[in-house]
């Protein structure tokens, strides 16, 4: 049952971010991109075609490469509780 909370709480938690309007610090979307991708057990490379942004997000996924998907779950909801401003 505990699952079932988190993955409708990371649900939440990515549907405020994907409807949230105003700009976003870089630092703070590559944490979540890094997050969301562990949390969908998604390890395919970064497919940007900007070799820049490419390793910005290498980078971001290097920093959490030890965090579970449900690690990764729960610090994004928490990442967005605690830095999301609320519209």
């Amino acid at each position: 049952m505990m699952s079932e909370d988190l993955h409708t709480r990371f649900r939440q938690a990515v549907d405020r971010v994907n409807s949230y309007t105003k700009p976003l610090p870089a630092d703070f979307l590559l944490k979540l991109y890094a997050y969301y991708r562990i949390a969908n057990k998604d390890y395919s490379h970064p497919g940007s075609k900007k070799p820049l942004i490419n390793a910005f997000k290498a980078n971001a996924l290097i920093q959490a490469r030890n965090v579970t998907p449900e690690g990764a779950m729960q610090a994004y909801i928490d990442l967005v509780q605690r830095e999301l401003p609320k519209e």
